[in-house]
């Protein structure tokens, strides 16, 4: 491990010396995640992308990249663009990025099952605002808006989230 990483604990988010409160998904941390678990998956994961809502909050880093209204993440399985930001109109299964709750006004993009995705292993493992505390994720991991923000712009493209088996 070095200084730069992000280490999830069961006392939270572990990341520049201190340790932020978060949730993780509601299936727990699993070793064998698979598409709808509900599971964070075990690991070490690299950061690959951030995105923000631009009508909602600034810039959190200066290579974050603004969600517009067509954006989505497509969930789809057995689809060549599984696990990958799509635009609308989309005909699969697919989660809008641009939500009406804050909860994706800033995402951080985790490399889970990325960029080659294997059919049903799981998608979509961000970093984003949890809905309160204590209320467990699909599978991301969930942050007060202030701590994620704080967090967003000291890191940068391939920080380690490291996720350990409990």
């Amino acid at each position: 491990m070095t200084p730069s990483d992000m280490v999830l604990t069961p006392r939270g988010l572990r990341f520049g010396g201190l340790v932020y409160p978060c949730t993780i998904g509601k299936g727990g941390i699993y070793q064998d995640k698979r598409e709808g678990d509900g599971a964070t998956p075990v690991g070490v994961h690299r950061v690959v992308g951030m995105l923000y809502r631009p009508d909602r909050i600034p810039a959190p880093a200066p290579w974050a990249i603004p969600i517009g209204p067509r954006d989505l993440w497509s969930d789809a399985s057995g689809q060549p663009d599984y696990n990958q930001q799509v635009c609308a109109p989309y005909d699969h299964s697919h989660e809008s990025l641009r939500r009406a709750d804050p909860l994706y006004d800033l995402v951080i993009i985790l490399d889970w099952n990325w960029p080659d995705a294997v059919a049903g292993r799981g998608s979509a493992i961000f970093m984003h605002r949890w809905r309160r505390p204590g209320y467990p994720t699909e599978g991301c991991v969930a942050l007060r808006p202030d701590h994620l923000a704080r967090i967003a712009a000291r890191i940068r493209i391939g920080t380690r989230l490291i996720v350990p088996a409990r």
